[in-house]
């Protein structure tokens, strides 16, 4: 059978793709942009009735639809319920009423752990090439792999490709046949985009830490947010760095045309971005659409320490909510609420470690105003019960507050927490202190 006939009998509408979920089935969408559409999650939810059991995951969510409406979900419970494996703030009033369970995974094992979990699994691609290859544009990190294992072992029953022709062509390793799918359905829809993030006076003060430790040369890692930004906004003259991230920084086109970023001494992918998945403003998503210096893989590649360390100079920079006095390093919930996920925050830290010259550098907020006026502090004798370690302190390295670096991988676990305490929030530090005697230090002699 030729591939355009293939494709056209496997084609139907977003209803007859939503009828092949069965009862029991955990039914699993690709992460952020590559997710299915709120269209085609509302197609599933509508049978609410006819189902018992089903569990829904997804990763980073970017459309909001009835999945995250706390409200309805509690309606539907039984029939189907929410199992995200890596949350956003559009999830925050959903996960706060605990409804949803959550999917440990690092990015490095998602591909692997989904492809042995999904019964079903959908995507969102470009239309076929002329050789009837699919392009899974602006995601690639589980999906690939997911796919590819799922249906090998037999797990995966049906894998559905939600086809948008709005969806741009990222080169690499990120292309599937249509014979490696069951079902398709046409369906165009603007790619959600989002304004660059505006750093304030706190981002910009920790960003300025970080520009400390960075040179050129160095091969970096980061993420999205107000600090990115202010780290971005500042490497105005620095030359010849290096990308091998999660997801593109949002701001490279501008690194890239000022000849901030060259990728020229990787030594792997040179003169190439390396990521695995993308979400940023339109500017960005029109500089990686069709770019030869981008190139999209497998999490399981890009998120891999082996090769993480192959790259001299590697510098990884996350985001954390807290640490403790011993350097315990969580960044994924408080107690047993789940804010995100440890994504590829433990396999960067891992990378780093072993990379020569290699940095792992996590950023916190000092401490943050509750609503009656008083601070919490993000630096603590211990995490709150329940509380996720997202990086275990034998691979903590750098801490940067708005009140400087704390470097921790060759310090005792008392030099720590004193390092730790001179970047806490003044206010705060003479109480840290006095904690710190009472756990640390034996008790004075009567």
């Amino acid at each position: 059978m030729e591939w355009q006939d293939e494709y056209k009998k496997k084609t139907v509408s977003m209803e007859e793709a939503a009828k092949q979920i069965k009862s029991g089935d955990t039914v699993i969408t690709a992460l952020g942009i590559g997710a299915c559409s709120a269209d085609m999650y509302h197609a599933i939810l509508n049978r609410h009735k006819e189902l018992q059991g089903v569990n829904m995951m997804d990763a980073v969510q970017v459309r909001p639809c009835k999945l995250y409406d706390p409200e309805f979900m509690a309606g539907i419970d039984g029939h189907i319920n929410y199992m995200p494996a890596f949350g956003m703030i559009t999830i925050r009033k959903i996960n706060a009423t605990l409804q949803p369970d959550f999917l440990p995974i690092m990015s490095s094992d998602s591909g692997r752990k989904i492809g042995k979990l999904a019964d079903v699994f959908t995507c969102m691609t470009t239309p076929p090439n002329k050789q009837g290859y699919v392009n899974l544009g602006l995601t690639n990190f589980y999906t690939m792999q997911a796919i590819r294992e799922g249906r090998a072992s037999g797990k995966q029953r049906v894998t559905v490709a939600e086809v948008n022709d709005q969806m741009p062509t990222i080169f690499g390793s990120n292309w599937l046949h249509v014979s490696e799918f069951d079902f398709f359905v046409e369906h165009s829809t603007p790619i959600p985009a989002f304004k660059r993030a505006e750093p304030g006076e706190r981002e910009r003060k920790i960003a300025g830490h970080v520009l400390e430790l960075m040179r050129d040369g160095d091969t970096f890692q980061m993420g999205i947010g107000g600090i990115p930004e202010a780290v971005v906004a500042g490497l105005e003259g620095k030359h010849d760095l290096g990308v091998l991230t999660e997801m593109f920084p949002i701001g490279l086109p501008d690194l890239v045309k000022k000849g901030i970023v060259t990728n020229a001494r990787k030594p792997l992918h040179k003169g190439i971005t390396v990521a695995t998945f993308c979400i940023g403003d339109q500017g960005l998503y029109e500089y990686v659409r069709e770019n030869p210096a981008c190139e999209f893989f497998p999490a399981s590649y890009t998120n891999n320490p082996a090769l993480i360390a192959q790259h001299p100079n590697l510098i990884a920079i996350n985001m954390g909510l807290m640490v403790d006095f011993s350097g315990q390093i969580c960044s994924e919930g408080v107690g047993h609420r789940m804010i995100s996920g440890s994504g590829g925050q433990l396999d960067f830290m891992i990378g780093a470690a072993y990379s020569e010259g290699g940095k792992g550098i996590t950023l916190i907020s000092a401490a943050r105003t509750l609503k009656d006026g008083n601070l919490l502090s993000a630096i603590v004798p211990e995490l709150p019960v329940g509380s996720p370690v997202t990086v275990p302190r034998t691979l903590a390295d750098y801490v940067v507050s708005e009140y400087g670096i704390a470097h921790l991988r060759y310090k005792s676990r008392r030099q720590r927490a004193e390092d730790l305490i001179n970047i806490a929030h003044p206010d705060l530090r003479g109480e840290l202190r006095d904690s710190l005697k009472k756990r640390f230090y034996p008790k004075p002699a009567k």
